[in-house]
């Protein structure tokens, strides 16, 4: 099964670099290996964890035939950035690269030169409704991304003790080794309690020195460990959007998981979640195929008027969209700001809808017709 960005990566890799960063154990590695085997007729991996493919790469140990040249975690490498672009422009007529890593590769700093111009930079996201093995019903799908989440290992397994265990291991490799290899980070016991209270609030505000509070660290500290951990793909922030509205709160951000499975919560929780990583998955790829400029963000009043979440392009508003699990009533709040902001679409997706129906601009779903059609 190709994944949903296979096409766009080998079109990209006859003009330029590839870069794709991503969560942990979400199929970098599979994908660039599928890319090698059936884009290119020889290629070479290395993997900057293994202390034979690190020695490897930075002897140049690779053949000028050999098409595709991958580089997996290269951003481990302090001087990764020069490195990358030395060989690039010294080797780019013999070879094509793409440089994969569970770290935001075109925002990390440790490195120095600029590649601009060099490289184009994809993410790769977990499964969802738009992408899944077709012998999967629908229902199916739709269960799975709420028990186990996307990431390709549980999803497929199935099995809620494999799952629970190899949610374990991620979390403990991504705090214990990623964490401490990039980032200055100390009393990684109490990173990890953080992370808990984050998969605790999801949906909410999270109000950071209410929780350096509890845990008793600073205020800048804790706000450092939500930046760390969105650069490694752990959890993304969607903030308020405040423009044209005179009566609009600027309110601390909503945290969501990459792994729908890291949600510690009741179902509409989980489901605000799963509809939140879906969306971030769509918006991304729209970015990273268009060049046009998306956010996700929220809204939310002094009245205390608030819709789950707004889809923007170049800051004006395309969707609203808000979330339900079992209430197929039109949100009075979703109205309100259907009406006010006049957008060129208005969502509700509910988990439990029987049948779906229209009010207006504003189109009551269910996930699976929403994100499939």
């Amino acid at each position: 099964m190709k994944r949903y960005i296979y096409k766009n990566i080998v079109q990209d890799l006859k003009k330029k670099m590839v870069f794709i960063g991503g969560p942990r154990q979400v199929g970098k590695t599979t994908l660039a290996k599928s890319i090698i085997k059936q884009g290119y007729s020889s290629g070479r991996y290395f993997n900057w964890d293994f202390t034979e493919d690190k020695h490897d790469l930075l002897a140049f140990k690779w053949h000028k035939n050999h098409g595709l040249i991958v580089f997996d975690e290269l951003h481990k490498y302090r001087n990764w950035k020069n490195w990358i672009k030395g060989v690039y422009d010294t080797k780019k007529d013999n070879n094509d690269f793409l440089v994969t890593g569970s770290a935001r590769l075109n925002v990390y700093k440790k490195g120095g030169d600029s590649l601009l111009g060099r490289y184009y930079y994809w993410r790769l996201h977990p499964f969802g409704f738009d992408e899944y093995p077709k012998k999967m019903s629908k229902k199916e799908v739709f269960n799975r991304l709420m028990i186990f989440g996307g990431f390709p290992e549980p999803f497929l397994d199935g099995n809620e003790i494999q799952a629970r265990r190899w949610r374990k291991e991620k979390f403990d490799r991504i705090l214990m080794e990623d964490i401490r290899d990039l980032e200055l980070v100390r009393h990684i016991s109490l990173l990890e309690l953080f992370v808990s209270q984050l998969r605790n609030r999801v949906g909410s505000l999270i109000v950071l020195s209410n929780i350096a509070g509890e845990i008793q660290v600073s205020f800048k500290t804790v706000k450092n460990w939500l930046d760390v951990l969105e650069r490694m793909y752990l959890i993304f922030q969607v903030r308020p959007y405040t423009k044209n509205l005179p009566r609009a709160v600027i309110k601390p951000p909503k945290v969501f998981f990459y792994d729908n499975g890291d949600v510690i919560g009741d179902k509409g929780a989980i489901f605000e979640n799963l509809v939140a990583t879906q969306l971030i998955k769509k918006i991304h790829f729209l970015e990273d195929t268009t060049g046009y400029r998306y956010d996700l963000r929220f809204i939310r009043d002094k009245e205390g008027r608030e819709v789950d979440f707004v889809i923007l392009k170049e800051g004006i508003i395309q969707e609203l969209i808000e979330v339900k699990f079992s209430d197929d009533k039109v949100s009075k709040h979703l109205k309100y700001y259907a009406e006010k902001l006049n957008p060129k679409k208005a969502s509700q997706i509910v988990a439990n809808l029987k049948n779906p129906y229209s009010i207006g601009k504003i189109n009551v779903v269910d996930p699976v017709s929403y994100f499939i059609g």
